[in-house]
């Protein structure tokens, strides 16, 4: 991967754009940060700015159209970011207007700013993105860029969490400015690369979730190149597998995944346990809710009640810690069950700890199974945390990233 690294270009005192990923859960009542591990991913790139007595404007995001409940300003980030950095990061509630455009320009070596939420911007949203496709040379007439531009020398990307998003704010400025990489970027795919490419065996992948399209992104190919041994499915992806192998589950969960249009990966979960038999494996019994509300498990061969599953039993959860805990390399990608609620946690939490303890080197990506690493294990007994999601699946299916194709062609160029 030919990228320009920023501790390969000159930045003392010069102004720069940086373009983090600080996309932060929220809390639906509070609205404020609930867990800050990207925020705090993103500290040694600015450590190093300090040292360079660079001036820095940093532009982020926080939600988008599909989760609008997290589109807030960005003032609490800069905030907690100053915190973590020990030095004053203003905000000013403007992406690219007249007054991000005046901080801009008056902008002086040793200072920090975070522009408003480019999220705010039509041409920054996943709905844009999907209706207009825009090449990275049309983009340069965006506003963003437009606006932003003619103010910095430099832009440097550390956004790998948002790798996957063709959007102005991650492939554009590399049109017109001289840009490299974050740490965090060369982190994130350095991690994922020994996963996909060099894994210690055996290579045991953990994919669950309910957003099991990130799981099937991924699986065919991990399987298909040999970078996973074997899956061990869980959640809504487990019960896809136990569909796909013949196990009647009722109508609630078949309900479930059709009003969901979950269904429509059935057919490739028997492709897939067709193709590569022995090598993916589904639960052994789930845990339900029993009439008197309490948490029951019942094993899969058994008359399963027609209820929904939040979670794993017991069985499963014994029988995939000891694959956890001979495997070479564990990547984790997705929950096993509802475990925001204490009585459908058992399954993460016990995985979780199991992963933690385990001496292979483990990988952990994803929202959820970043949230879930904090709440059951001390983070720092994981190999490495990934801030990408979206990101990831498509890395590890083998897709060129909109990000790193910019890079490539920004080092390429010259810039």
């Amino acid at each position: 991967m030919k990228i320009t690294s920023m501790y390969d270009v000159e930045l003392r005192g010069r102004k720069v754009l940086l373009r983090l990923d600080i996309n932060s859960p929220i809390d639906p009542q509070t609205k404020r940060i609930v867990n800050d591990n990207r925020i705090r991913k993103s500290i040694p790139t600015l450590e190093y700015l300090v040292e360079q007595n660079a001036a820095v404007a940093i532009i982020a995001h926080q939600g988008d159209t599909l989760d609008y409940q997290n589109l807030i300003p960005l003032e609490e980030h800069a905030r907690r970011l100053g915190e973590l950095l020990g030095r004053e990061v203003r905000y000013v509630d403007d992406v690219c207007g007249p007054t991000a455009q005046a901080v801009a320009s008056a902008l002086q070596p040793g200072e920090f700013v975070i522009l408003g939420n480019v999220r705010y911007l039509t041409e920054e949203v996943s709905t844009f993105e999907n209706n207009v496709p825009l090449e990275a040379q049309e983009m340069v007439n965006t506003w963003i860029v437009r606006g932003l531009a003619p103010h910095f020398d430099v832009y440097i990307n550390d956004a790998f969490a948002a790798a996957h998003r063709n959007a102005p704010s991650m492939v554009a400025f590399q049109e017109l400015l001289p840009s490299a990489a974050g740490k965090l970027f060369f982190d994130e795919v350095s991690a994922l690369t020994q996963v996909m490419t060099n894994p210690e065996r055996p290579a045991v992948f953990v994919l669950g979730g309910a957003k099991i399209s990130d799981a099937f992104g991924m699986m065919e190919q991990v399987l298909g190149n040999g970078s996973a041994d074997r899956i061990l499915t869980i959640g809504v992806t487990g019960l896809v597998f136990l569909l796909a192998d013949g196990y009647e589950l009722g109508s609630k969960v078949e309900e479930f995944l059709k009003k969901r249009n979950l269904d429509v990966f059935i057919e490739p979960a028997k492709r897939y346990l067709k193709e590569y038999p022995g090598r993916i494996r589904y639960p052994l019994d789930l845990a339900y809710e029993a009439t008197d509300g309490a948490r029951a498990e019942v094993s899969v061969d058994e008359d399963l009640p027609d209820a929904l599953f939040p979670d794993i039993g017991g069985r499963t959860i014994a029988a995939f810690k000891e694959e956890i805990a001979s495997a070479g390399t564990i990547f984790v990608n997705g929950p096993a069950g509802v475990f925001e609620e204490a009585k459908w946690e058992v399954g993460t939490r016990e995985l979780w700890r199991a992963i933690a303890d385990a001496p292979g080197y483990s990988v952990v990506g994803g929202g959820d199974s970043v949230s879930a690493t904090s709440r059951f294990t001390d983070p720092a007994t994981m190999s490495y945390i990934c801030t990408a999601g979206g990101a990831i699946v498509r890395f590890l299916s083998g897709k060129k990233l909109p990000l790193i194709a910019a890079m490539e062609k920004a080092y390429a160029s010259g810039r």
